[in-house]
Protein backbone atom coordinates (compact mmCIF):
# COMPACT_ATOMS: atom_id res chain seq x y z
CA UNK A 1 0.00 0.00 0.00
CA UNK A 2 1.04 3.59 -0.47
CA UNK A 3 2.41 5.29 2.64
CA UNK A 4 -0.18 7.83 3.84
CA UNK A 5 1.32 8.27 7.31
CA UNK A 6 2.56 11.79 6.51
CA UNK A 7 -0.88 13.05 5.52
CA UNK A 8 -3.14 14.92 7.94
CA UNK A 9 -6.67 13.70 8.59
CA UNK A 10 -9.43 15.52 6.74
CA UNK A 11 -13.12 14.85 6.16
CA UNK A 12 -13.30 12.69 3.04
CA UNK A 13 -16.54 12.10 1.16
CA UNK A 14 -17.35 10.20 -2.01
CA UNK A 15 -20.54 9.39 -3.89
CA UNK A 16 -20.80 6.53 -6.37
CA UNK A 17 -23.72 5.26 -8.40
CA UNK A 18 -24.78 2.09 -10.19
CA UNK A 19 -27.67 1.37 -12.54
CA UNK A 20 -29.49 -1.95 -12.80
CA UNK A 21 -31.63 -2.35 -15.92
CA UNK A 22 -34.80 -4.38 -15.25
CA UNK A 23 -38.11 -5.04 -16.98
CA UNK A 24 -41.13 -2.95 -16.05
CA UNK A 25 -42.96 -6.13 -15.03
CA UNK A 26 -40.16 -6.93 -12.54
CA UNK A 27 -40.53 -3.49 -10.99
CA UNK A 28 -44.28 -4.05 -10.58
CA UNK A 29 -43.55 -7.24 -8.65
CA UNK A 30 -41.07 -5.33 -6.45
CA UNK A 31 -43.64 -2.58 -5.80
CA UNK A 32 -46.23 -5.18 -4.85
CA UNK A 33 -43.87 -6.71 -2.29
CA UNK A 34 -44.07 -10.06 -4.05
CA UNK A 35 -40.36 -10.82 -4.57
CA UNK A 36 -39.77 -14.40 -3.30
CA UNK A 37 -36.52 -13.51 -1.50
CA UNK A 38 -38.08 -10.54 0.28
CA UNK A 39 -37.56 -6.77 0.02
CA UNK A 40 -34.57 -6.27 -2.33
CA UNK A 41 -33.96 -2.68 -1.24
CA UNK A 42 -33.51 -3.35 2.46
CA UNK A 43 -31.18 -6.26 1.77
CA UNK A 44 -29.17 -4.29 -0.83
CA UNK A 45 -28.82 -1.37 1.58
CA UNK A 46 -27.35 -3.57 4.30
CA UNK A 47 -25.07 -5.21 1.73
CA UNK A 48 -23.81 -1.79 0.56
CA UNK A 49 -23.01 -0.66 4.09
CA UNK A 50 -21.17 -3.91 4.80
CA UNK A 51 -19.24 -3.57 1.54
CA UNK A 52 -18.15 -0.04 2.38
CA UNK A 53 -16.83 -1.17 5.75
CA UNK A 54 -15.00 -4.17 4.28
CA UNK A 55 -13.52 -2.70 1.10
CA UNK A 56 -9.94 -3.16 2.33
CA UNK A 57 -10.59 -6.90 2.62
CA UNK A 58 -11.69 -7.04 -1.03
CA UNK A 59 -9.46 -4.53 -2.86
CA UNK A 60 -5.81 -5.34 -2.00
CA UNK A 61 -4.29 -1.86 -2.03
CA UNK A 62 -7.09 -0.09 -0.14
CA UNK A 63 -6.34 1.10 3.39
CA UNK A 64 -8.62 0.02 6.24
CA UNK A 65 -10.71 3.10 7.01
CA UNK A 66 -12.79 4.21 10.00
CA UNK A 67 -16.04 4.72 8.10
CA UNK A 68 -18.15 7.43 9.76
CA UNK A 69 -21.21 7.25 7.50
CA UNK A 70 -22.61 5.31 4.55
CA UNK A 71 -25.88 6.46 3.04
CA UNK A 72 -27.66 4.39 0.40
CA UNK A 73 -30.46 5.75 -1.80
CA UNK A 74 -32.47 3.95 -4.49
CA UNK A 75 -34.31 5.59 -7.37
CA UNK A 76 -36.75 3.51 -9.42
CA UNK A 77 -37.38 4.51 -13.04
CA UNK A 78 -39.53 3.02 -15.76
CA UNK A 79 -37.07 0.21 -16.49
CA UNK A 80 -34.15 0.68 -14.13
CA UNK A 81 -33.07 0.98 -10.51
CA UNK A 82 -30.40 3.53 -9.69
CA UNK A 83 -28.25 3.08 -6.59
CA UNK A 84 -26.43 6.03 -5.02
CA UNK A 85 -24.01 5.54 -2.12
CA UNK A 86 -22.28 8.32 -0.19
CA UNK A 87 -19.47 7.40 2.19
CA UNK A 88 -17.76 9.68 4.73
CA UNK A 89 -14.63 9.25 6.85
CA UNK A 90 -12.21 11.52 8.65
CA UNK A 91 -8.96 10.00 7.49
CA UNK A 92 -5.74 10.45 5.51
CA UNK A 93 -6.91 8.93 2.23
CA UNK A 94 -10.06 9.06 0.15
CA UNK A 95 -13.18 6.92 0.31
CA UNK A 96 -14.03 6.68 -3.39
CA UNK A 97 -13.20 2.97 -3.50
CA UNK A 98 -15.47 2.37 -0.52
CA UNK A 99 -18.32 4.19 -2.29
CA UNK A 100 -17.70 2.36 -5.57
CA UNK A 101 -17.51 -1.02 -3.86
CA UNK A 102 -20.71 -0.31 -1.93
CA UNK A 103 -22.59 0.75 -5.05
CA UNK A 104 -21.33 -2.34 -6.91
CA UNK A 105 -22.35 -4.73 -4.14
CA UNK A 106 -25.77 -3.08 -3.83
CA UNK A 107 -26.31 -3.60 -7.56
CA UNK A 108 -25.13 -7.20 -7.34
CA UNK A 109 -27.48 -7.81 -4.41
CA UNK A 110 -30.42 -6.43 -6.39
CA UNK A 111 -29.42 -8.72 -9.24
CA UNK A 112 -29.33 -11.72 -6.91
CA UNK A 113 -32.70 -10.86 -5.35
CA UNK A 114 -34.44 -10.42 -8.71
CA UNK A 115 -32.64 -12.83 -11.06
CA UNK A 116 -35.35 -15.50 -10.88
CA UNK A 117 -37.86 -12.92 -12.13
CA UNK A 118 -35.85 -11.27 -14.89
CA UNK A 119 -33.30 -13.07 -17.06
CA UNK A 120 -32.68 -9.90 -19.12
CA UNK A 121 -31.56 -7.88 -16.08
CA UNK A 122 -28.16 -6.16 -16.43
CA UNK A 123 -25.85 -3.97 -14.34
CA UNK A 124 -25.03 -1.21 -16.79
CA UNK A 125 -22.87 1.38 -15.03
CA UNK A 126 -20.86 1.82 -11.88
CA UNK A 127 -19.19 5.22 -11.61
CA UNK A 128 -17.77 7.76 -9.21
CA UNK A 129 -20.03 10.80 -9.06
CA UNK A 130 -18.06 13.05 -6.72
CA UNK A 131 -15.31 13.04 -4.13
CA UNK A 132 -14.11 15.76 -1.76
CA UNK A 133 -11.61 16.28 1.04
CA UNK A 134 -8.34 15.44 -0.72
CA UNK A 135 -5.30 17.70 -0.77
CA UNK A 136 -6.24 19.19 -4.14
CA UNK A 137 -9.45 20.57 -2.62
CA UNK A 138 -7.41 22.84 -0.36
CA UNK A 139 -5.05 24.25 -2.98
CA UNK A 140 -5.50 27.99 -3.52
CA UNK A 141 -4.25 29.33 -6.84
CA UNK A 142 -2.75 32.79 -7.42
CA UNK A 143 -1.98 34.75 -10.59
CA UNK A 144 0.86 36.65 -8.91
CA UNK A 145 3.51 34.26 -7.53
CA UNK A 146 3.89 34.38 -3.77
CA UNK A 147 7.31 35.59 -2.62
CA UNK A 148 9.02 33.98 0.35
CA UNK A 149 12.21 33.86 2.39
CA UNK A 150 13.69 30.89 4.21
CA UNK A 151 15.60 31.84 7.35
CA UNK A 152 17.79 29.35 9.21
CA UNK A 153 18.69 30.29 12.81
CA UNK A 154 21.65 28.29 14.09
CA UNK A 155 24.92 29.22 15.78
CA UNK A 156 26.65 26.07 14.52
CA UNK A 157 25.45 26.30 10.92
CA UNK A 158 26.23 30.02 10.65
CA UNK A 159 29.75 29.29 12.00
CA UNK A 160 30.24 26.59 9.35
CA UNK A 161 30.42 23.75 11.87
CA UNK A 162 27.34 21.98 10.50
CA UNK A 163 25.54 21.88 7.18
CA UNK A 164 21.93 22.90 6.78
CA UNK A 165 19.27 20.39 5.77
CA UNK A 166 16.10 21.87 7.25
CA UNK A 167 16.22 25.20 5.42
CA UNK A 168 16.88 23.50 2.10
CA UNK A 169 13.93 21.19 2.72
CA UNK A 170 11.68 24.21 3.32
CA UNK A 171 12.85 25.89 0.12
CA UNK A 172 12.27 22.72 -1.87
CA UNK A 173 8.78 22.23 -0.47
CA UNK A 174 7.79 25.85 -1.11
CA UNK A 175 8.94 25.52 -4.71
CA UNK A 176 6.69 22.49 -5.13
CA UNK A 177 3.74 24.69 -4.22
CA UNK A 178 4.72 27.38 -6.71
CA UNK A 179 6.06 29.78 -4.06
CA UNK A 180 9.08 31.78 -5.20
CA UNK A 181 11.90 31.74 -2.63
CA UNK A 182 13.54 35.16 -2.94
CA UNK A 183 16.11 34.65 -0.18
CA UNK A 184 17.67 31.77 1.72
CA UNK A 185 19.74 32.96 4.68
CA UNK A 186 21.54 31.46 7.68
CA UNK A 187 22.01 33.60 10.80
CA UNK A 188 23.04 32.92 14.43
CA UNK A 189 20.59 32.27 17.27
CA UNK A 190 20.60 35.91 18.24
CA UNK A 191 17.25 37.50 19.07
CA UNK A 192 18.14 41.01 17.84
CA UNK A 193 19.45 39.64 14.54
CA UNK A 194 16.32 37.52 14.11
CA UNK A 195 14.05 40.49 14.76
CA UNK A 196 15.91 42.80 12.38
CA UNK A 197 15.99 40.21 9.59
CA UNK A 198 12.33 39.24 9.78
CA UNK A 199 11.25 42.89 10.02
CA UNK A 200 13.23 43.63 6.85
CA UNK A 201 11.49 40.81 5.01
CA UNK A 202 8.07 42.15 6.03
CA UNK A 203 8.55 45.93 6.03
CA UNK A 204 11.13 46.59 3.30
CA UNK A 205 10.98 43.54 1.03
CA UNK A 206 7.19 43.11 1.37
CA UNK A 207 7.46 39.33 1.16
CA UNK A 208 4.31 37.25 1.42
CA UNK A 209 5.77 34.45 3.51
CA UNK A 210 8.72 33.99 5.85
CA UNK A 211 9.45 30.46 7.05
CA UNK A 212 12.14 30.03 9.69
CA UNK A 213 13.74 26.96 11.18
CA UNK A 214 15.54 26.62 14.49
CA UNK A 215 15.45 28.13 17.95
CA UNK A 216 12.03 26.80 18.99
CA UNK A 217 13.24 24.44 21.71
CA UNK A 218 14.03 25.13 25.36
CA UNK A 219 17.81 25.46 25.38
CA UNK A 220 19.32 28.78 26.56
CA UNK A 221 19.93 29.93 22.96
CA UNK A 222 16.44 29.00 21.73
CA UNK A 223 14.95 32.49 21.61
CA UNK A 224 12.99 32.40 18.37
CA UNK A 225 9.49 32.57 19.94
CA UNK A 226 10.48 35.55 22.09
CA UNK A 227 12.03 37.28 19.08
CA UNK A 228 8.97 36.65 16.94
CA UNK A 229 6.69 38.24 19.52
CA UNK A 230 8.63 41.46 18.97
CA UNK A 231 7.81 41.13 15.27
CA UNK A 232 4.23 39.87 15.16
CA UNK A 233 1.34 42.31 14.94
CA UNK A 234 -1.21 39.49 15.04
CA UNK A 235 -0.82 35.90 16.21
CA UNK A 236 -1.87 32.81 14.24
CA UNK A 237 -2.22 30.31 17.10
CA UNK A 238 -4.05 27.72 15.01
CA UNK A 239 -1.04 27.31 12.73
CA UNK A 240 1.25 26.36 15.60
CA UNK A 241 -1.46 24.13 17.09
CA UNK A 242 -1.80 22.27 13.78
CA UNK A 243 1.95 21.62 13.63
CA UNK A 244 2.14 20.29 17.18
CA UNK A 245 -1.01 18.19 16.86
CA UNK A 246 0.25 16.59 13.65
CA UNK A 247 3.67 15.97 15.15
CA UNK A 248 2.34 14.58 18.43
CA UNK A 249 0.68 11.72 16.55
CA UNK A 250 4.14 10.75 15.31
CA UNK A 251 6.43 11.50 18.27
CA UNK A 252 5.69 12.25 21.95
CA UNK A 253 8.28 15.05 21.86
CA UNK A 254 6.29 17.34 19.56
CA UNK A 255 4.60 18.91 22.57
CA UNK A 256 7.96 20.36 23.60
CA UNK A 257 8.18 22.50 20.47
CA UNK A 258 7.59 26.24 20.93
CA UNK A 259 6.86 26.90 17.26
CA UNK A 260 4.86 30.07 16.63
CA UNK A 261 3.18 31.83 13.71
CA UNK A 262 1.87 35.30 13.13
CA UNK A 263 1.34 38.27 10.83
CA UNK A 264 3.26 41.47 10.30
CA UNK A 265 1.33 43.61 7.87
CA UNK A 266 0.57 41.33 4.91
CA UNK A 267 3.49 38.99 5.66
CA UNK A 268 2.85 35.55 7.13
CA UNK A 269 5.65 34.37 9.43
CA UNK A 270 5.96 30.75 10.55
CA UNK A 271 8.70 29.50 12.88
CA UNK A 272 9.38 25.78 12.46
CA UNK A 273 11.55 23.45 14.59
CA UNK A 274 15.23 23.02 13.76
CA UNK A 275 15.33 19.28 13.06
CA UNK A 276 14.77 18.02 9.54
CA UNK A 277 12.12 15.59 10.76
CA UNK A 278 10.32 18.32 12.70
CA UNK A 279 10.39 20.57 9.64
CA UNK A 280 9.09 17.82 7.35
CA UNK A 281 6.20 16.95 9.67
CA UNK A 282 5.32 20.62 10.18
CA UNK A 283 5.24 21.24 6.44
CA UNK A 284 3.05 18.15 5.96
CA UNK A 285 0.59 19.63 8.43
CA UNK A 286 0.55 23.16 6.98
CA UNK A 287 0.58 22.83 3.20
CA UNK A 288 -1.30 23.45 1.05
CA UNK A 289 -3.91 24.72 3.51
CA UNK A 290 -1.72 27.53 4.85
CA UNK A 291 -1.63 29.21 1.43
CA UNK A 292 -5.35 29.97 1.71
CA UNK A 293 -4.45 32.76 4.13
CA UNK A 294 -3.17 34.97 1.32
CA UNK A 295 -6.55 34.95 -0.34
CA UNK A 296 -8.11 36.04 2.95
CA UNK A 297 -5.52 38.76 3.49
CA UNK A 298 -6.52 40.21 0.13
CA UNK A 299 -10.20 40.27 1.04
CA UNK A 300 -11.25 36.96 -0.48
CA UNK A 301 -14.21 34.96 0.82
CA UNK A 302 -13.91 31.47 2.29
CA UNK A 303 -16.61 30.10 0.00
CA UNK A 304 -15.45 31.73 -3.24
CA UNK A 305 -14.48 29.25 -5.94
CA UNK A 306 -12.70 31.84 -8.07
CA UNK A 307 -9.49 32.98 -6.34
CA UNK A 308 -8.10 36.35 -7.29
CA UNK A 309 -4.55 35.18 -7.89
CA UNK A 310 -2.99 32.15 -9.49
CA UNK A 311 0.35 30.34 -9.11
CA UNK A 312 1.69 27.23 -10.85
CA UNK A 313 -0.20 24.14 -9.72
CA UNK A 314 1.18 22.30 -6.72
CA UNK A 315 3.45 19.40 -7.54
CA UNK A 316 3.09 17.87 -4.09
CA UNK A 317 2.71 14.08 -4.47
Amino acid sequence: MLDVSVKPRTLRTATASARVRVRAETLRIVAAGAVPKGDPFSVAKVAAVQAAKNTAAIIPYCHPLPIDAADVVFEVGADYIDVSVTVKAVYKTGVEMEALTAASVAALTLYDMLKMLDESMAIETVRLVEKTGGKSDFVTQYEIPLKAAVLVMSDSISAGKKSDASGKLIAERLARHGVEVREYLVIPDDADTIVATVRRYADADKLDLVVTTGGTGVSPRDTTPEAMRRVFERDLPGVAEAMRAHGQERTPFSMLSRSVAGLRGQTVIVALPGSKRGVAESLDALFPGLLHIFKMLRGGAHSSKEPAFRTPASREP
